[in-house]
């Protein structure tokens, strides 16, 4: 072993090696159905804490309006009943005979010393103070008096020469207020009961915008963290790389390419990044439509995991059906068809072992531009394909393949999977071709970025040779 080797072997132990990278783990992977669920533990115990403290205030409230209706009723049944008890008493101290007075009403009499009495009268009444003082001169008087133990209301005049007192039992009365506090009792309960119940449907319908809004803020922080993960690596993995290579003595000057692929590599991040905040603002509906080469997206996508399948062991192949850029060209926005190309390529390297193979075809098939991303690595199960693209389903997906299915959407194309366990799978996008009248902006790069997407990836790659371009 030569002193540089030596010293190089010692300078860099961990380059020497050089594993996959991983320096950008993935999002969180939830539990499939614990987003519906309402998302995690602490969440989920924050939406039934609010929507326990909305039903009691609700509940509450109703309780307290049936409670303050039922007071005012007591109080005017209470007022009523005193004022229609002063009313009888007056009209029977004014007209009624004392031996036919009114319904629970007694009348006495004192006149020339003698004193008259209703029939079934108490025999405890009448009040003689009352009697006594109105007797010596004074006016009519109105008082509640109790006499062996039950409350009576009195009403003491002159009439005739004499002096009349009329003479109320207040029982009935209180027996009247006693069946009304118990109905509204009764009432009370029932109205508790019904705000519970009420106080429920309404919590859930008012945590429910709460609930959406975590839900919303959770799959945002997902698919920042997703968006942001595949071009991060990348550009970790390139800098590496070329720190690598400048520690290890190659001339800077041969070094140009991987400097302006990491230039190239910071500006689709910042795409990233502004699409994102597009995506918070909600302006994604408001991007404009463009023509599309998805032959030279597919071309620079090549290059730029270059590197990471290098690393990798994995070959990458870009091969196209035919001449012309102008035969793959789409309408659409184009970061994020350059984001739904990177998911696929991210995900077939991701599934595929070292020394395996990773192909990338385009097609076009009368309007439509055929895109399909292949590799040999762990494959799938063809009955449980259409899963794959549900968020965090499926072995190391993420969210990467639910994104590519709701741009694809956006784009009005499809997306399908294809596969065997073992065998490599296989993800193709379909979308609308744009007219033949429209050229993109990146067609006239298209042949030199496909032979430089193809250099690049295949370059110190294991395994065997790859076959030619198909012919036209």
């Amino acid at each position: 072993m030569t002193r540089r080797a030596f010293l190089r072997r010692r300078a860099f132990p961990r380059l020497r090696a050089f594993p996959r990278p991983r320096a950008f783990p993935r999002p969180r992977v939830f539990p499939r159905g614990q987003a519906a669920a309402g998302g995690t533990a602490p969440e989920r115990r924050l939406l039934i804490r609010a929507r326990r403290r909305l039903t009691v205030q609700v509940a509450a409230a109703v309780s307290a309006v049936v409670a303050l209706v039922g007071a005012l009723v007591l109080c005017f049944m209470t007022h009523g009943q005193d004022e229609s008890a002063r009313r009888e008493l007056a009209v029977a101290t004014w007209r009624a005979p004392v031996a036919y007075p009114p319904p629970c009403v007694w009348l006495f009499e004192r006149s020339g010393g003698t004193e008259r009495a209703s029939p079934g009268a108490p025999p405890a009444l009448p009040v003689r103070a009352e009697l006594d003082r109105v007797s010596g001169g004074g006016g009519p008087r109105v008082t509640r008096a109790t006499v062996a133990g039950r409350d009576y209301l009195l009403r003491t005049e002159r009439r005739a020469g004499g002096v009349v007192q009329a003479v109320m039992d207040l029982r009935y009365q209180r027996d009247e207020r006693a069946r009304l506090l118990r109905t509204l009792g009764f009432a009370e309960v029932a109205g508790l009961a019904a705000a519970l119940l009420v106080g429920q449907v309404v919590s859930r319908r008012a945590i429910a915008p709460l609930g959406e809004a975590l839900a919303r803020q959770r799959r945002f922080a997902a698919d920042v963290s997703h968006e942001l993960r595949a071009p991060l690596t990348r550009l970790s993995t390139r800098a590496q790389l070329l720190a690598r290579r400048i520690r290890g003595g190659t001339d800077p000057i041969l070094l140009l390419d991987e400097v302006d692929q990491l230039v190239t590599g910071s500006g689709q991040l910042g795409e990233v990044v502004e699409d994102l905040l597009r995506s918070a603002r909600f302006q994604w509906l408001h991007r404009p439509f463009a023509p599309v080469d998805l032959a030279a997206l597919a071309a620079e996508q090549v290059v730029a995991e270059g590197a990471r399948a290098q690393a990798a062991g994995v070959a990458v192949e870009l091969r196209c059906d035919g001449t012309g850029g102008e035969r793959h060209v789409v309408t659409g926005v184009p970061s994020a068809l350059r984001r739904v190309i990177a998911a696929l390529l991210d995900n077939a390297l991701n599934h595929t072992a070292p020394g395996g193979h990773v192909r990338v075809t385009l097609a076009a098939r009368g309007d439509v531009v055929e895109l399909t991303v292949r590799d040999d690595g762990a494959g799938l199960d063809p009955a449980g394909a259409e899963r794959l693209f549900a968020p965090f389903v499926g072995s190391g997906s993420g969210l990467g393949l639910a994104l590519v299915r709701e741009v694809v959407d956006g784009h009005g194309g499809t997306v399908t999977a294809d596969g065997r366990p073992g065998r490599g799978a296989a993800f193709t996008v379909r979308l609308p071709a744009a007219p033949a009248t429209t050229a993109p902006a990146t067609a006239s790069a298209t042949a030199s970025a496909t032979a430089s997407a193809t250099a690049s990836a295949s370059a110190d790659a294991p395994g065997p040779a790859r076959p030619e371009k198909e012919p036209a």
